[in-house]
């Protein structure tokens, strides 16, 4: 296995990885900024008021971008599995 295959392969994690993080936690820091500028409005200084909105938000966010998620999930496993060859040399 030669260097340039494990940095290839780490850099392609890590976008993978960011690839399918991303949505989820910009969705719950849209969520956060909106309960934190509603109660910057109204006075609610209720600290567990931000969970519940941000809970909702990360769940449909999952559900909606689930099918995306798994089929890049899997693309990238296939494509691991199918290079193993490669990597044993």
């Amino acid at each position: 296995m030669s260097p340039q295959l494990v940095i290839d392969l780490a850099q392609r994690a890590l976008q993978h990885v960011l690839l399918l993080t991303g949505p989820i936690l910009l969705a719950g820091m849209a969520a956060g900024l909106a309960v934190s500028l509603f109660q910057a409005v109204t006075s609610i200084q209720e600290s567990t008021l931000t969970f519940l909105p941000k809970l909702v938000v990360v769940f449909v966010t999952l559900l909606v971008a689930m099918p995306w998620m798994l089929d890049l999930m899997v693309r990238y496993a296939a494509d691991i599995f199918g290079n193993l060859g490669q990597f044993t040399r």
